[in-house]
């Protein structure tokens, strides 16, 4: 009985083990959990199966554990489309060997805690939109041996402690705003002798002599390419400052920032600049007098910049910003704004628009996440300006940066049919993000269709006049601009008419997909006639141009039949539709009642679009293109046609006029 008993105990201890074994450390699950919270935008999904409650985190997709799987070794979310920051508590993981996030969306800075990472071997961030400078504590990765940094918009100067990298073989930096020279810090056999003959240990990408792969080309490089690394390519250092004629460099103008940083060097060795004190004769008295008053004069010109700057506050290029919210409110992470981004884009202060909206009293429209304003700039035209609803405390870092994008995408729009943007406010006290756009004087689509009275003012030449505008506004924001744009929710209200009812498609609910993604939630096309398709990220506005499509045949059915695209008693739109679209004989159940005419032909060519755009096959690729060409070849829009076809049409025109 004791022998069963001991044996017995002997099995749970085992069993114990073996589960306990087979569980990853809990401070590294904290880990994972601070990175997913830190991504915003998962336009794949691919990081809904990373939740403990279900499944075990060596399982979670890009995550690879040791054998016995009680360790994260290596994150591989490359290509992914991933959209945030780079969680500081990425540092925590102490097993970690790769870290592999390349040609994703990820913005902010590369935070110096990735240092801690001391058994790392792979740090692929390439092909993302990081900004600031290289951390020095990346020297710190004593067991690196690629480093891939390329294709982001890192800036600053290349840290002297890559030198402490010695088993590094790739280093790849290539296509970002890097500056100053290439550190050298001499060769590696004479630092082997250097450090019996001092204290101090020399630093510089010489020292290390397994680096077969550096690429530092499309920079802001300067200097000259050190003899240690002229077995490189000379492709390695193009596109940069260095002073060799037999690699193509910059113009002097791009070079002008590297060179002027040039002519102020940073003395890395102490111990050379007290040697030099030694060897170096007195300077005369008179001399030393010229020195003090240049110093002088130059510390005054240094305080007036500083002032300069701190009065032009507004337009810093960097803010701290919080990434996340916490009880503590201590994570924060510097976010880097582009101000070249906006140079061409009107910044108004807020005093202007308060003034051109008469105080904010002259309102035109309210949501729960935003106010639009009508107002008159002084000399100028009539605007609408719509303010986002958000206490400062909410406003994060990311959300800085798409409000910024959103503005630059915005402002690239230039077509008869697209809604302009004139500028934006963007203030800190008190705190306003704010877009001014041209203002249509005859409001929505939706009020003429669902809230006036006269309904009538909409006669069906006039509505075929909307439906081949809006259609060449798609058209132009699809195919003509690159990347192409999409509008957020697709419907009537986002269709405003100018007072000879020509319409403008006005992206107004820009604000409600930067609220929704940092809520992260998404759209989707909906198989029973949703009109608002979100997409999930700012970079990948092309990708939702199906879902236009389909708002846009919900859209023509919502003009023609004067319903609203869901009625809580009939349902969806599209779905009462379906009985009359490919019926010819059906169709006219389509039209709204309140018009006195019609024409069948142009029906049939509206019913044919609707067909077109919300087949099912997805072997019918429909684009705006296609659908823009139906409608102009065969929807006559004159007023000559309207004579022939109704004996009405002389009423019509008496509206029209």
């Amino acid at each position: 009985m004791k022998l069963y008993t001991s044996l017995l105990l002997l099995g749970l201890i085992c069993t114990f083990s073996f589960v306990a074994s087979n569980i990853v450390a809990s401070n590294e699950v904290l880990v994972l959990k601070a990175f997913k919270e830190a991504v915003f935008e998962d336009p794949h999904l691919l990081l809904s199966n990373w939740n403990t409650l279900v499944s075990d985190p060596c399982d979670w997709y890009g995550v690879l554990c040791t054998p016995a799987r009680d360790h994260v070794v290596k994150i591989n979310l490359a290509g992914s489309s991933l959209g945030g920051f780079l969680a500081p508590e990425l540092g925590q993981f102490t097993y970690l060997q790769e870290l592999v996030l390349h040609g994703n969306n990820l913005l902010g800075t590369i935070p110096k805690e990735l240092g801690m990472l001391k058994y790392l071997k792979v740090l692929d961030l390439g092909m993302n939109q990081l900004s600031g400078p290289i951390p020095p504590e990346i020297g710190n990765l004593t067991q690196i041996v690629k480093i891939d940094l390329n294709s982001n918009g890192l800036t600053g100067r290349l840290p002297t402690e890559l030198g402490n990298l010695k088993y590094l073989q790739e280093l790849r930096l290539d296509r970002n705003k890097l500056q100053g020279p290439v550190p050298a810090g001499g060769s590696f056999a004479s630092n082997i002798s250097d450090q019996h003959n001092s204290n101090v240990t020399s630093t510089g990408l010489c020292r290390l002599p397994q680096l077969k792969v550096a690429d530092f080309s499309y920079n802001l490089i300067s200097g000259s390419i050190p003899k240690c690394l002229e077995h490189l390519p000379r492709s390695s250092f193009q596109g940069n400052c260095l002073q060799r004629k037999d690699v193509k460099q910059r113009s002097s103008a791009l070079c002008a920032s590297a060179l002027a940083a040039k002519k102020h060097p940073v003395i890395n060795s102490m111990h050379g600049s007290s040697e030099s004190k030694h060897q170096r004769p007195s300077k005369p008295a008179w001399l030393l007098a010229l020195e003090i008053v240049r110093g002088t004069m130059i510390c005054s010109l240094f305080v007036i910049a500083i002032l300069t700057a701190l009065r032009r506050g507004n337009n810093k290029a960097s803010i701290i910003i919080p990434w996340k919210k916490s009880a503590s409110e201590k994570d924060h992470i510097l976010v880097h704004i582009d101000t070249q981004l906006l140079k061409d884009v009107t910044r108004y202060s807020r005093q202007e628009l308060e003034v051109a909206c008469e105080d904010f009293s002259n309102i035109i429209g309210s949501s729960s996440d935003s106010l639009v304003y009508k107002g008159i700039i002084e000399g100028g035209p009539e605007i609408a300006v719509i303010s986002l609803c958000i206490k400062e405390e909410h406003w994060t870092g990311y959300l800085e940066l798409y409000f910024q994008r959103e503005v630059a995408d915005l402002a690239r729009l230039n077509h008869e049919n697209s809604g302009k943007l004139l500028g934006y406010c963007r203030e800190s006290n008190p705190f306003t993000r704010m877009l001014v756009f041209d203002y249509a004087s005859n409001g929505t689509l939706y009020e003429h269709l669902h809230c006036y009275e006269d309904r009538c003012q909409l006669t069906w030449r006039r509505r075929m006049k909307i439906i081949i505008g809006i259609a060449r506004g798609l058209k132009y924001l699809h195919t003509e601009i690159e990347p192409p744009f999409t509008i957020s929710e697709l419907n009537s209200n986002a269709v405003y008419l100018t007072e000879d009812f020509c319409p403008k498609l006005v992206d107004f609910e820009n604000w409600k997909t930067i609220l929704e993604r940092s809520e992260r939630n998404s759209g989707s096309i909906g198989s029973q006639g949703s009109v608002s398709v979100l997409s999930t990220t700012f970079e990948a506005r092309h990708l939702d141009t199906k879902g236009n499509v389909f708002a846009f045949a919900v859209l023509l059915l919502e003009i023609i039949s004067g319903r609203p695209p869901y009625c809580k008693d009939k349902g969806y739109l599209v779905d009462w539709a379906r009985d009359y679209i490919e019926m010819p004989e059906k169709m006219s159940h389509l039209v709204d009642p309140e018009l006195q005419h019609f024409r069948d032909d142009d029906l049939k060519v509206i019913c044919e679009v609707i067909t077109f755009c919300i087949s099912p096959d997805p072997t019918v690729h429909s684009s705006m293109q296609e659908i823009c060409s139906m409608l102009e070849s065969r929807i006559d829009t004159s007023i000559s046609v309207d004579f022939k076809s109704s004996s009405l049409a002389w009423a019509e025109l008496a509206l029209s006029s």
